[in-house]
């Protein structure tokens, strides 16, 4: 062996051996809740059970792999993105937003307070620190740095401000909203983040510098009902806020930001369908997806109507304009949506199924891949690295 080739090989077996240099830049983690169930009388309550954090390897797009599973609580009570990997693929944040408590007979959730730290790096990936944050952590944001991470709490009202350094993560801050808080989005410059205030209806504006976080009310963005989610395009110029409606009496909508200057204020408003309460923006900016709940699952004594949800293929235009391309046949109740890397396949998660559904984007069209990939439990939320 010449010595370019045993240098080549001592890189092989180090990168193998460390796994640092891919671990978790092509992974996405899946949240399992197993406490929740529905039936024809609709969401019941269980017994803690054999909830899980899925770390699953997209490196092939079309053919995910679950490699593996870690005993973590997580919970369907909370927007679909209470986890994120850091850009660097090292590690892997979970905020558990409740956790389930026995009231005589059954079984009530009442608001958590913790942060899983897994890291990835590690073969298999393992939980390295349990972190206290605020109450009912829900939705949260990691930098493009990678340097810092923001939770919105719910019971809390609150925003908590969390610093990562390699693989120590701290609660340094919680920031008051006056609000329920349900999910939040850095912006990609790191100096700006924006907050779902869901009952308020409103959309919160917070400043960052360095670890100083601050919330400013008078910037406050009206909103459409219950903004849910929410994303950044990646050129830092809009913020989509996923908005899941009024109850029975649904008005469900995607509010378009524009997100620069001094006074960030809505550019327009569309509807992609009912129940987006999943939503994601692609890494190339080329698109968003969102899928639909329909009004899963099925009861007949209110909204709910459907045993089956779909997935909306947007794409996004000029000045944010989001205008909806292509529909495709989702399980019941889907929740979370990732994109791969490339912003060439996407991801559903469908929570009653157990199971998940991969389509490949091409042209603005949807395209299922393969069989659906089967999961041990009922995928609640996903996310992959931040970006």
């Amino acid at each position: 062996m010449d010595l370019r080739s045993a240098f080549c090989a001592t890189c092989l077996v180090f990168l193998t051996a460390s796994g640092s240099a891919i671990a978790g830049t092509n992974d996405m983690l899946i949240g399992l809740d197993s406490k929740i169930t529905y039936g024809p009388e609709g969401q019941t309550n269980g017994a803690p059970a054999n909830d899980a954090v899925l770390v699953v390897d997209i490196s092939d797009p079309a053919k995910p792999r679950i490699r593996a599973s870690l005993p973590l609580t997580n919970s369907l009570l909370g927007p679909p993105t209470n986890l994120q990997i850091t850009p660097d693929g090292k590690l892997g944040l979970v905020a558990n937003s409740v956790i389930h408590v026995q009231e005589g007979n059954s079984w009530k959730a009442v608001p958590d307070d913790k942060l899983y730290v897994i890291d990835l790096t590690a073969e298999p990936p393992k939980l390295i620190d349990t972190v206290t944050v605020g109450r009912q952590p829900s939705g949260l944001s990691i930098s493009k740095k990678g340097d810092l991470a923001l939770i919105a709490n719910r019971d809390g009202k609150s925003v908590t401000v969390v610093s990562i350094q390699g693989l120590t993560v701290k609660a340094i801050a919680e920031v008051p909203v006056e609000q329920q808080a349900a999910a939040v989005v850095i912006a990609p410059d790191g100096k700006r983040a924006f907050v779902c205030l869901n009952l308020a209806n409103r959309i919160g504006v917070l400043s960052i510098d360095g670890e100083k976080v601050a919330y400013d009310k008078s910037l406050d963005i009206p909103s459409a009902f219950n903004p849910y989610n929410i994303d950044f395009t990646p050129d830092g110029k809009f913020v989509i806020a996923s908005n899941t409606g009024a109850g029975k009496n649904n008005a469900d909508a995607e509010v378009i930001i524009e997100a620069t200057g001094p006074h960030p204020h809505v550019v327009d408003v569309m509807s992609p369908g009912i129940g987006p309460e999943g939503f994601a923006i692609a890494p190339d900016g080329k698109t968003a997806a969102a899928p639909l709940l329909l009004g899963t699952p099925a009861k007949d004594s209110d909204w709910f109507k459907t045993k089956t949800g779909e997935l909306a293929l947007m794409s996004i235009g000029e000045g944010g304009k989001l205008t909806v391309t292509a529909r495709a046949p989702l399980g019941g109740l889907p929740e979370g949506v990732v994109y791969s890397p490339n912003s060439d396949y996407l991801y559903v998660g469908n929570y009653i199924d157990k199971d998940l559904q991969v389509f490949a984007l091409a042209g603005g069209k949807l395209t299922e891949v393969g069989p659906k990939l089967k999961l041990p439990g009922q995928p609640a939320s996903m996310r992959g690295p931040a970006r």
